[in-house]
């Protein structure tokens, strides 16, 4: 019997919520350092809530003036399609962003982290960020897919 080498992996439990357990965990390979503003993974049961990519424009289809007011509008964006859903932000287990301009994004994260906090507060799921050429809609400068568990 060969013992397995590579990085322990510790499940975190999530925080509790109205008296019934989260039952999403995150993933923390033992001796990693503690990812900023985001987790390396997740594992939840439950129901499934995705989102297909949403963009920062209201329900007029008018988008925010600029990448840092469309990030904003993307996220509540985001918020209300979980709601509909009966999902909260303590809920997501995954955020997949696409932005035009990584220079833009890495300009404004004190500002950027700020406004994830005030819509999905503290709970950071598994995220990735990619820079793409452009989105669908020529002006819109950041475009996010979300994957949520409602716990059963």
């Amino acid at each position: 019997m060969t013992t397995p080498k590579g990085p322990q992996l510790a499940v975190l439990p999530t925080a509790a919520e109205d008296g019934m357990r989260v039952k999403a965990q995150i993933l923390q390979p033992s001796g990693w350092p503690l990812p900023k503003g985001y987790a390396n993974g997740m594992a939840a049961e439950g129901r499934i809530v995705v989102t297909g990519g949403v963009i920062g424009w209201d329900a007029e289809e008018r988008l925010a003036d600029g990448f840092v007011a469309q990030v904003r509008q993307t996220l509540d964006n985001i918020a209300a399609i979980l709601a509909e859903a009966g999902a909260r932000p303590e809920h997501l287990v995954r955020l997949t962003w696409y932005v035009v301009d990584m220079d833009e994004y890495l300009a404004n994260l004190k500002e950027l982290g700020k406004i994830y906090r005030d819509v999905f507060g503290t709970h950071y799921p598994a995220m990735a960020l990619v820079q793409v050429v452009r989105l669908v809609e020529k002006a819109a400068r950041v475009e996010i897919e979300a994957t949520a568990v409602i716990p059963s």
